[in-house]
């Protein structure tokens, strides 16, 4: 499916905030509100994006769809930005009015458990999504956002490209081109066998996580391979996998979890990329779009399209 790109941010654009999973630490919020407005743009809070439901849900199921909904449909609003991830997305995706994102595309920004809606949507509609900063999270910090990244995946149409000092590592050289998609691996894991699985034929495969015992990991890409979702894919980007360890238990690197799952691999494996769950500023990347990784020398991500149009 043809990428459908959305308009690139202008200074002064006008960011929806939605909360489409879990509800989070209000301190926090305004921490990232405030420094949304110091890279220029106006950020637009949706009518239930601050409520908070039973359990751990951000509002109703109703409640989270409609300012998504509302959001794609305002043609006053440039792109959404997810408040947090936590877990809810899931629940969105029967309702999710996908006539209605193809006719308004837009960037839509997050991580986490925002992959499920991420994956769908470009599956569907083919949007480009991002891969990049939560408003709740990354903003809040201090360099929490890497602001390079995101202006080369938001606001241009240069072409552009990551290598070694985005944290990227050759774990099997190569190189291949295709589309970049994946995300959060539990999501994309607990997504098989429903009709909302990721595709991954032709592509180059992302994946990252955090907290995650190393036979977690492990048990999640064997999943995936049983399900046949490596068979066509040309290259995998691993982000730093950070804090997958176990506790108590002898010392097993996830880096050697890795390196055995896909020593048959007929592609390029890197790791490292700083995107996602991180502690360094959040590396934005597009997801949907035609990319190369060149894991000949110095891994690179070469980003072969720009993800986003001026209109």
């Amino acid at each position: 499916m043809k990428p459908l790109k959305p308009r690139a941010l202008k200074p002064g654009a006008r960011i929806a905030l939605i909360s489409p999973a879990s509800s989070f630490d209000v301190e926090r919020w305004h921490a990232g509100e405030a420094a949304l407005r110091r890279f220029g743009y106006e950020p637009v809070p949706m009518a239930n994006s601050m409520k908070s439901a039973p359990q751990y849900f951000a509002g109703t199921v109703e409640e989270r769809l409609d300012d998504l909904h509302t959001a794609f449909a305002d043609r006053s609003i440039d792109a959404l930005l997810c408040n947090r991830g936590g877990y809810g997305s899931n629940m969105l995706l029967p309702g999710l009015d996908l006539d209605l994102i193809r006719a308004n595309p837009k960037p839509f920004i997050g991580y986490s458990d925002a992959t499920s809606l991420m994956t769908w949507m470009q599956r569907e509609t083919g949007l480009v999504t991002f891969h990049g900063p939560l408003l709740a999270g990354d903003f809040s910090r201090d360099d929490g956002v890497d602001e390079e990244s995101w202006k080369n995946s938001l606001a241009k149409t240069a072409l552009w490209q990551l290598g070694p000092e985005s944290g990227l590592t050759t774990m099997r050289a190569g190189s291949a081109r295709g589309r970049l998609i994946g995300g959060c691996l539990p999501m994309l894991a607990a997504s098989l066998g429903t009709p909302y699985e990721i595709d991954t034929r032709d592509s180059i495969l992302f994946l990252e996580d955090v907290n995650t015992r190393p036979y977690q990991v492990d048990r999640m890409l064997m999943q995936l391979r049983f399900a046949g979702k490596f068979e066509n894919v040309r290259g995998v980007v691993f982000n730093m996998m950070m804090d997958c360890v176990s506790p108590g238990a002898p010392l097993t690197l996830i880096w050697d979890v890795i390196r055995r799952l896909f020593e048959d691999f007929d592609g390029p494996v890197v790791y490292g990329l700083r995107s996602g769950h991180v502690r360094s500023p959040n590396i934005t990347v597009p997801l949907g779009i035609e990319v190369e990784v060149d894991a000949r020398q110095a891994p690179t991500l070469h980003f072969l399209e720009s993800a986003v149009e001026e209109r």
